[in-house]
């Protein structure tokens, strides 16, 4: 039987927090910069953490919840319900949660989230009662459902799009669109975004989701809310240990974390119309390290079409237009959390109905080129200190400089095949590869891939760590390719919409020119250019703040650096990037030549 322990849930809500920033080991990244975030008076709306420990303990035990817990989520609920003046599957003024995971790290992608939770007959009946928005009700329940069905209970997620794809099917034939019945999904959400359905069609859609789960399981989809809430805390915790999360902290060295907490925290809809919308910004441009306002939001939208790429979504400067006031008060927030926590951040945030509130913040991924900008420019407006920029770059970010670029003129010469987003910088060349598994055999094999996806998934975090560069022709700047390429500083162009690809025939088109797999391109991941052949490279140079915070290095150091150095060509560039000697002589190695 799990042991017993005074505490495993952690409240915030009201102004104020049981948790802070510095309790990360314990309430995982989200959990821990949620409560700080309410204790600084952010808008964040309130909720409650599950800690680490018991995401542990239950893993220890073989899925069962440590003792005591369950009363404490009772308890917390109830603070929950008082607080938001809701009830949790109530009949009146409904309670809806969502239920994400969080670890001390950040793992983009990795593990498992479940939105608007506690929806069932009643309660989509008392969201409509209360809204006066059917279409948003039915929206948010359809989503549930789907969420639901594939995170919690394991169904196919795309069966549940194949039966979107009928209902969209079904429009396109009632508005005599040519070639309703023969068009692919793809095609069909191009030309019909879930927003094109209405109250009748998403009806439509709950239906065929229940029937396919109801199927699947032998049961009905479950009512009860304390049922909904439990089996997804459940799944979140299994989430630790599913596949990609084991393999993304492998790739990523992440060792010694008891697991994930999970964060139940009350619903806000950014899908309630046009004054609503999300999205996911950053303080500073993680490609380059600009100072600039960087992210990108959809209006009419919940948080996963952003970071899904199954739209594509605007700059947040355009927000200014949209909602003046809420863009106003957004750019405050940035500079609140930038002085705050002292570096830069990444943010998500829900506007529902000229409402803005604050779902997360997280220390923000980076190329190595941003690192060491954001680094030193931080020391130019005293944010931080030279000894706390040297220790704030990773060595693997350095690596990431040391890497070739494209050689301009040869770039010049190239044809350029397509043009998508810049999502994460650098150059990469090789050969076309469609899945993530493919890409991960061709790599064993010594071939430099590139990964071509219409967008890609947490499932394909293998293929996409071998891969040399990361193309999708879906999908913007915060989209999964986007966040998890610039983490691994592989390069990528997303949201290329004038290439279509073939999964099926293992093809790439653009216009005139027609690609298979195996067929060489390259990419600008700096530029979001792609080009159909082999680009040349040339070597990288020591300048700008890559410069300037290695001068502070050798202020700072204690030890010399010396070289290994086989050939006249290895002593050159290594005295050109600042070593004093060689270390290491292998005379051998200088007969490899001719």
């Amino acid at each position: 039987m799990a042991k017993a322990k005074s505490k495993y849930v952690y409240f915030f809500g009201g102004g104020k927090a049981e948790g802070k920033a510095d309790m990360k080991p314990l309430l995982g990244g989200k959990g821990a910069n949620l409560a700080e975030m309410t204790n600084i008076g952010l808008p964040v709306p309130p909720g409650f953490t599950i800690s680490t420990e018991a995401c542990d303990q239950f893993s220890c035990a073989g899925g069962g919840w440590p003792v005591g817990m369950a009363a404490q989520v009772d308890a917390n609920i109830v603070k929950l319900e008082k607080l938001t003046r809701k009830q949790l599957g109530g009949n009146e003024n409904p309670l809806l949660v969502s239920v994400r995971s969080g670890a001390a790290i950040s793992m983009p992608g990795m593990m498992d989230t479940v939105l608007n939770l506690g929806l069932n007959p009643d309660s989509l009946q008392a969201l409509i009662d209360k809204t006066g928005n059917p279409r948003f009700a039915w929206d948010a329940y359809r989503r549930f459902i789907q969420m639901f069905g594939d995170v919690v209970m394991g169904l196919e997620h795309h069966e549940f799009e194949h039966r979107l794809f009928e209902v969209k099917r079904d429009i396109a034939r009632r508005r005599g669109i040519d070639g309703a019945d023969t068009m692919s999904g793809e095609e069909l959400n191009s030309r019909l975004p879930d927003t094109e359905l209405d109250v009748n069609d998403l009806q439509k859609t709950v239906e065929l989701f229940k029937e396919y789960y109801r199927s699947s399981l032998g049961e009905e989809f479950p009512t009860d809310p304390k049922d909904q809430l439990r089996k997804s805390i459940d799944a979140v915790f299994k989430s630790w240990n599913n596949p990609r999360a084991i393999r993304y902290r492998e790739i990523n060295e992440v060792r010694g974390l008891l697991g994930t907490a999970v964060n139940v925290q009350t619903m806000v809809f950014g899908n309630m119309g046009d004054t609503s919308g999300t999205g996911v910004c950053f303080t500073r441009d993680p490609s380059t390290g600009d100072n600039d306002f960087y992210g990108e939001f959809l209006m009419n939208a919940q948080g996963e079409d952003v970071v899904a790429g199954i739209r594509t979504p605007m700059p947040i400067v355009q927000l200014g237009d949209i909602l003046p006031e809420c863009y106003k008060e957004l750019v405050e927030v940035r500079g609140i959390l930038e002085r705050h926590y002292r570096e830069m951040q990444d943010l998500e945030f829900t506007i529902e109905e000229r409402t803005l509130y604050i779902l997360q913040t997280r220390n923000g991924k980076r190329t190595g080129s941003a690192s060491v900008k954001i680094a030193v420019d931080m020391v130019g407006e005293k944010l931080i200190t030279k000894e706390e920029a040297l220790l704030r770059v990773p060595p693997n970010d350095l690596d990431q400089l040391l890497h070739p670029m494209f050689d301009p003129q040869a770039e010049a010469a190239a044809q350029i095949m397509a043009t998508g987003l810049p999502a994460s910088p650098g150059a990469a060349t090789g050969q076309i590869v469609f899945s993530a598994d493919d890409a991960e055999e061709w790599a064993k094999q010594g071939k430099d891939v590139i990964l071509c996806r219409i967008e890609t998934s947490p499932e394909d975090i293998g293929g996409m760590h071998v891969s040399k560069g990361i193309l999708t022709t879906r999908g913007g700047m915060t989209s999964h390719a986007a966040v998890v390429a610039r983490g691994m500083g592989t390069c990528c162009v997303a949201g290329a919409g004038g290439i279509q690809i073939d999964y099926a025939n293992k093809t790439l088109k653009s216009g005139d020119t027609h690609l298979r797999e195996g067929d060489w391109i390259s990419l600008n991941g700096s530029k979001g250019t792609v080009y159909a052949s082999q680009v040349a490279t040339r070597e990288p140079e020591m300048t700008g703040s890559f410069a300037t915070l290695m001068e502070w290095a050798d202020k700072a150091r204690k030890l010399n650096v010396r070289t290994n150095a086989d050939t006249p060509h290895d002593t050159t560039v290594a005295v050109r990037f600042g070593a004093e000697g060689i270390g290491l002589c292998r005379t051998e190695h200088m007969f490899f030549g001719e």
